[in-house]
């Protein structure tokens, strides 16, 4: 898919994603990126650090984030900035539905050189879980 620079418009909102992060996820993420801090797996770990429970690793949240623009995009390099501010975390019980992201955005300015300006907003629980997350994108 090609988005074109001319077709997009101020205000024009991406297609919403909504992804499930489980226990199982975390053992996986914590063996690609080697993050093993316990609060990621450890529930009597993270409560005695005063965490309500297991938390997911703030780069994965931030990747599922990303993973709206470059779904929209159809093309990963596209994105030439992107950024965020963690808000909350991302609390995962231990159960079989484990916990829900919710990953909204809209194109906020059109700026040179083909690009845009993507502001995103990610919750989980009802909670914004990330503050000024935005991506700079190139579009044809």
């Amino acid at each position: 898919m090609s988005i074109r620079y001319a077709d997009v418009e101020e205000g024009h909102e991406l297609p919403a994603l909504t992804a499930t992060i489980t226990r199982a996820d975390l053992v996986r993420y914590a063996g690609a990126s080697g993050d093993f801090n316990p609060i990621h797996w450890n529930e009597r770990f993270a409560k005695e650090v005063g965490l309500p429970d297991v938390i997911g690793h703030g780069m994965l949240t931030m990747a599922l984030a990303g993973r709206l623009v470059t779904s929209w995009t159809g093309d990963p390099g596209a994105v030439v900035d992107y950024g965020v501010r963690f808000t909350r975390p991302v609390v995962v019980p231990d159960d079989d539905k484990g916990a829900e992201v919710e990953v909204t955005g809209k194109v906020t300015a059109k700026l040179e050189n083909n690009t845009v300006k993507v502001m995103i907003q990610a919750s989980s629980g009802g909670l914004k879980v990330l503050a000024k997350a935005q991506a700079i994108v190139r579009l044809s």
